[in-house]
């Protein structure tokens, strides 16, 4: 093993020597040569996987010493893999920023340190961002905008975001990619593909090539930037009558395949919890419309946006009222769930809340998870293997077991890799969405709270009876559909109901308890 190592990190030295020999003295930036950024690549996959054999070789394996020294390795892996995503940018961070969303899947030391380069994406200069518009419009800034800001709003590994107003006095948010982001990103996933094929000869039991077949398919998507205009339209007219969503407005007039022009909307940021406070705003409220939106989303329509950092997600108090409003920005990942796959989910989901075992077995089978069925349900769920049997809908979140299911991510990584492998696709970034929203969830401290899982099931009841109908062949069957429908969500508004009285007399209890120990005391 070490000998195959050896072959690797000859190789990318070599190559990133002489590409450092070739460029001596020119005055280029070496981000945006292909030969210097496969050889940081290979040279950083290299140490790597060098340190991984060399530190762990000489202690017990599953020793109190080999985790710990392991959780260096993990520590100093990741940081080499975020310095490299930093460094080479673009492709590069947007998978590196996908890997920090895994909570639940990777180790903690990887997500932990991955998770800064959502705040460490790169920024265009202003005669970047001017070449852009020239190239794409044919004309100047000031030809199309009464005013625009040369300093972004935000930037992200794609593009970056700024504010100007049009010549009706509208002001916009115009997001500008990043001008060697399209040429690169190919050749980056080529690069990726080739160095985990290496990294998979070397540790057979790392097998990340999900990762790379979900970038190929996502990225072409993610930067036609009329895809996520489209996106954004679809969304906003399949959840009008939630009136707590918020999409921005296109401006088609203004927007190209490099260039998204929509209005401006000002929020604080999902997991801000003092922001929330400053405005008055309910965080049991948007922690229960963002799961209510989000079970719409892939349950009933399987059509998902599958970017919910908190930099997508804002939050503020309507304009035009005291309500709370959510606004999903960043409409360029959506994942298409077919009908089967969607389905099968709603039903493992129902199993899952309702503690069915043979439920939970069946249709993880069906979603691709054969034998691995118990892991499947741990990593859907992030909950232990004694929570799912018990149902995740009855017992509450622990700090002990969150700790559980943090160091099991670490322990299981191989066959973590091995199931990712063997899901259908579609399940890949729906375990990264189920992940980003469970994070947000933590930080609002609203985590797994029976609300969530009440909205959870109303939409697979109705999903579930939608496709029933449709398979009716007579009225008295669609009526008998309908029927069963009705009594099933008729129960789980009167659970709900039981749950608020109850919740409300244990809160007057405890008030009054309080009272008079406050009496007592006094």
């Amino acid at each position: 093993m070490a000998g195959r190592l050896l072959k690797v990190s000859s190789v990318a030295t070599a190559v990133f020597a002489s590409s450092g020999f070739y460029l001596y003295g020119k005055h280029v930036d070496l981000s945006n040569i292909s030969i210097i950024r496969f050889g940081r690549a290979a040279l950083t996959t290299a140490v790597i996987s060098y340190d991984y054999i060399t530190s762990l070789q000489s202690v017990q394996y599953g020793s109190e010493e080999y985790w710990a020294l392991k959780s260096k390795v993990h520590r100093r892996s990741a940081e080499r893999l975020r310095d490299l995503c930093c460094s080479n940018r673009g492709t590069f961070i947007k998978v590196g920023q996908h890997l920090g969303a895994l909570d639940y899947l990777l180790p903690e030391e990887y997500t932990s340190t991955l998770k800064v380069l959502h705040s460490r994406a790169p920024q265009s200069s202003m005669a970047e961002v001017q070449q852009v518009i020239r190239e794409d419009f044919g004309k100047e800034i000031e030809q199309l905008f009464v005013s625009f800001e040369e300093t972004p709003q935000g930037a992200a590994s794609l593009a970056q975001v700024h504010k100007a107003v049009l010549s009706d006095g509208r002001t916009v948010a115009v997001k500008v990619q990043h001008p060697k982001v399209q040429s690169q990103s190919s050749r980056d996933i080529m690069v990726m593909e080739f160095l985990l094929q290496a990294v998979h000869w070397v540790f057979p039991d790392f097998s990340f090539m999900w990762l790379v077949e979900e970038a190929k398919k996502n990225m072409p998507l993610e930067l036609d930037f009329l895809n996520e205009g489209r996106n954004a339209e679809k969304v906003a007219e399949m959840l009008k009558d939630f009136d707590f969503l918020k999409v921005p407005k296109i401006h088609w007039d203004l927007s190209t395949k490099r260039i998204l022009t929509m209005d401006f909307v000002e929020g604080g940021q999902v997991n801000d919890r003092d922001y929330m406070k400053r405005h008055g705003i309910n965080v049991n409220e948007i922690s229960r419309n963002l799961g209510k939106m989000y079970s719409e989303m892939i349950f009933v329509h399987g059509f998902v946006h599958c970017d919910p950092h908190p930099g997508n997600v804002l939050v503020r108090k309507s304009p035009r009222g005291n309500k709370a409003e959510i606004v999903l920005l960043d409409h360029g990942l959506y994942q298409v769930l077919n009908q089967d796959f969607r389905l099968d989910y709603c039903r493992l989901w129902q199993a899952l809340m309702k503690a069915d075992m043979k439920g939970v077995e069946r249709y993880s089978r069906r979603l691709g998870a054969g034998d691995m069925f118990p892991l499947f349900a741990c990593v859907l769920t992030a909950r232990s293997w004694a929570s799912v049997n018990a149902g995740i809908s009855q017992t509450p979140v622990t700090n002990s077991e969150d700790v559980e299911i943090r160091t099991n991510a670490a322990l299981y990584l191989p066959q973590i890799s091995d199931l990712l492998n063997k899901v259908p696709r579609q399940m890949l970034l729906l375990l990264k969405t189920n992940d980003l929203l469970r994070g947000i969830e933590t930080t609002l401290q609203t985590r797994a709270n029976a609300s969530s899982f009440l909205n959870m099931s109303r939409c697979c009841v109705r999903a579930v009876a939608r496709h029933k109908r449709k398979k009716a062949r007579s009225w008295s069957q669609k009526l008998q559909v309908t029927l069963s429908e009705g009594f099933m969500l008729w129960q789980i508004n009167i659970y709900e109901f039981f749950l608020r009285v109850k919740a409300s007399a244990f809160g007057s209890w405890t008030s009054c308890c309080h009272r008079l120990k406050e009496a007592h005391t006094g």
